[in-house]
């Protein structure tokens, strides 16, 4: 990449970043192009030059933060750690990101979720599913999940779960109730056993 193109690129990353933040705390609507230009320090034109409107840059925003949410969670998956480590690491990270977004942007990121847009839908079926199979099985290996368990019923769970939470009048509440829902999932009604 040369360096014209490495500029292009760092400054579309830059407005991806700013118009994340925005979003992340004050919502989509109440964001205009004219700031999330000088939060990025570039002209609203070069913003409609890279996307054209706001809703594609909307759009592409949404791509970037699921994007971003995977290596993270990717990251929580390859590490050393030890599974009930990265139980942690995973609810903490989603109970952080649940007080972090504005509900506004949470409600427009289901919206894309459940529309005819199934970026999300293809991240979750083709890269989310099988990594948290490969850490199912990690439980299982450490003693932590039962082995008696199988695949096709926990992964039967997890669809059923994510095939719930895209009705609207289901994601328009679920926001604050992230934490135990994670805590459910991977503890189920019962809780936490100490090892």
């Amino acid at each position: 990449m040369d360096g014209f193109q490495r500029r292009r690129e760092q400054k579309k990353l830059n407005i991806l970043e700013a118009a994340l933040a925005l979003f992340m705390e004050y919502g989509v609507q109440k964001i205009s192009i004219g700031e999330i230009a000088k939060k990025a320090n570039v002209s609203q034109v070069t913003i409609y030059n890279y996307f054209e409107s706001k809703h594609n840059l909307i759009h592409e925003v949404f791509v970037y933060y699921t994007d971003k949410a995977l290596d993270e969670f990717e990251q929580i998956l390859a590490s050393n750690m030890a599974f009930p480590e990265k139980i942690k690491h995973l609810m903490f990270t989603k109970n952080e990101t649940a007080k972090q977004i504005h509900e506004d942007f949470y409600q427009y990121l289901m919206k894309e979720y459940t529309s005819g847009i199934n970026y999300m839908e293809k991240i979750y079926t083709e890269k989310a599913l099988p990594r948290f199979i490969d850490l199912f099985n990690q439980g299982k290996e450490q003693g932590y999940v039962d082995p008696n368990l199988s695949n096709e019923a926990i992964l039967f769970y997890i669809k059923a779960m994510n095939e719930y939470i895209q009705r609207e009048e289901v994601y328009q509440s679920i926001l604050p109730l992230t934490e135990d829902i994670m805590k459910i999932l991977f503890y189920g009604i019962v809780g936490e056993k100490e090892k």
